[in-house]
C-alpha cells in the first residue's frame, strides 16, 4: 500500500551570501514512515530540514505540511506538531524531569504536574532511559544519554513528526548503534521521521530515501 504524503517540497531555492544552498528542489515524505535525507556536507540537508517547522523560510518554492503551506500554520502550533532535535543534543539547568517537563505546553490540562513522576518514566522508557535518571541533574548525562533526553522532550509533546539533524554525529560506536534501534523503532511504532545524514549506510535503514546532490534540479527519487 502506497504510503499518504504528509510532507513535500516544491522547487525549493534558499539563497546564500555568494550562491544558492539549495536549488530547484523537490521531494516528497511519506507519512509513517523512516525518510533518510542523505548527501554531503555542504548540500543543503540541513537547511531543508530546517524548512520543516520554520526555523527558516525559503526564498523560493513551498513547503507543503498535511496539505497546508506551512507558512499558514501558527508557527508555535506548527513547531509541536514538527518537532526538530539537533545533532548537538541541548541540556537546560536542572533534572531530567525538570527538562522534560519544559517540553509540556503549560496550557495542556494532560499536563502532569508534581505528581506526574509515571509521565516522565514513560517518556524515560520510551527513548530507553532508565526512569531513575529523573532526578539526575541533566548537565551530568553522558552525551548519548542527553541525545536521548532531547529525543524524549520532542517526544513528550506527541509530534507528528520527528525531524533529527544527524543524530548519531556526536556519538561513540555503541551510542549510536542504539540511537539507530531507536529511531527506527519510532518509525515502526508509526511516527514519520526525517533524518538527515552524510552517511550513505542510513539508507539502508530507512524506508524512502532523499538524495541531497547540490544544485540538482529535481532530486525526487
Amino acid at each position: 500500500m502506497t504510503a499518504q504524503i504528509l510532507l513535500e517540497y516544491r522547487d525549493i531555492r534558499v539563497d546564500g551570501d555568494d550562491a544558492p544552498i539549495v536549488s530547484g528542489f523537490s521531494a516528497s515524505v511519506p507519512a509513517g514512515r523512516l525518510t533518510v535525507m542523505v548527501g554531503p556536507s555542504g548540500a543543503g540537508k540541513t537547511t531543508l530540514l530546517r524548512l520543516l517547522n520554520r526555523l527558516d523560510d525559503p526564498d523560493g518554492g513551498t513547503v507543503v505540511f498535511a496539505g497546508r503551506d506551512v507558512r499558514a500554520y501558527d508557527v508555535l502550533d506548527l513547531r509541536r506538531r514538527v518537532q526538530l532535535v539537533g545533532q548537538v543534543p541541548v541540556t537546560f539547568p536542572g533534572t531530567v524531569a525538570d527538562n522534560l517537563l519544559l517540553a509540556v505546553p503549560l496550557s495542556d490540562p494532560a499536563a502532569p504536574g508534581p505528581a506526574g513522576d509515571g509521565a516522565v518514566a514513560g517518556w524515560l522508557a520510551r527513548v530507553g532511559l532508565d526512569g531513575g535518571l529523573a532526578g539526575r541533574e541533566a548537565d551530568r548525562l553522558s552525551v548519548g544519554e542527553a541525545q536521548r533526553l532531547a529525543l524524549a522532550r520532542s517526544l513528550a509533546l506527541s509530534p507528528e513528526v520527528l525531524a533529527l539533524d544527524e543524530p548519531t554525529s556526536a556519538l561513540d560506536t555503541a551510542s549510536k548503534s542504539g540511537i539507530v534501534t531507536l529511531i527506527r523503532g519510532l518509525a515502526d511504532s508509526g511516527l514519520t521521521v526525517v533524518m538527515v545524514t552524510h552517511d550513505p549506510a542510513h539508507a539502508d535503514l530507512a524506508d524512502h530515501v532523499v538524495r541531497v546532490e547540490p544544485h540538482t534540479r529535481d532530486r525526487r527519487p
